[in-house]
């Protein structure tokens, strides 16, 4: 698979779908599954089980590698890792069943492992009571 260019906004998954709060990328990356892992980790630490988190981006694409000291040619490397290309305005986690203090605080938490400037964002029928 190609490394491509990742120009222009999110075209899909720009809207919260499940949860009552989400993040939102502000710039273009690659979000390696590590990363992603570790941001979830982060969030329902903080939120210690209660509510739900959705994770709504999937690494699908293959990043490979050749190994070191190893001359040119002789085909493609293998795949080293797996990446999710994410867009400006892209959601990227969702979180339902907890008051806007914690999600914020969890969510904030889970920004801070990914490589992209991020937004917290909530559903237009969310009021603040």
């Amino acid at each position: 698979m190609q490394k491509g260019r990742m120009k222009g906004l999110s075209q899909r998954g720009h809207r919260l779908s499940n949860g009552m709060f989400g993040i939102k990328s502000l710039e273009s990356k690659f979000i390696t599954s590590r990363q992603i892992e570790a941001a979830r980790i982060a969030a329902t630490r903080y939120m210690k089980r209660e509510g739900q988190l959705w994770i709504k981006i999937f690494p699908d694409k293959p990043i490979t590698k050749k190994p070191l000291e190893v001359r040119m040619g002789k085909g493609k490397g293998a795949p080293e890792y797996f990446v999710a290309v994410v867009k400006p305005g892209r959601i990227m986690f969702e979180v339902a069943g907890v008051s806007i203090d914690i999600a914020k605080e969890a969510l904030r938490l889970a920004a801070q492992k990914l490589p992209v400037k991020t937004k917290f964002v909530t559903a237009n029928d969310y009021e603040l009571v």
